[in-house]
């Protein structure tokens, strides 16, 4: 699986989002807020995308 970075949108930044992470094609998006307890812990598991790779998706757009 391909890791994409993009930068968080400005409407993710407006509502406090620190981190999302989507798989493509089709995924839902995963938002981490600044307020969340265990957000490194969220962060960690969202960027470790070893289960899905014999899925079909095949990108884990990460935007922080």
């Amino acid at each position: 699986m391909k890791k994409l970075y993009r930068k968080l949108t400005q409407e993710q930044k407006d509502r406090g989002v620190i981190f999302s992470s989507q798989l493509l094609p089709g995924g839902i998006v995963h938002e981490v807020f600044d307020y969340c307890d265990d957000k490194e812990e969220y962060i960690k598991r969202l960027k470790s995308d070893r289960f899905f790779n014999p899925s079909h998706f095949t990108v884990n757009l990460i935007r922080t």
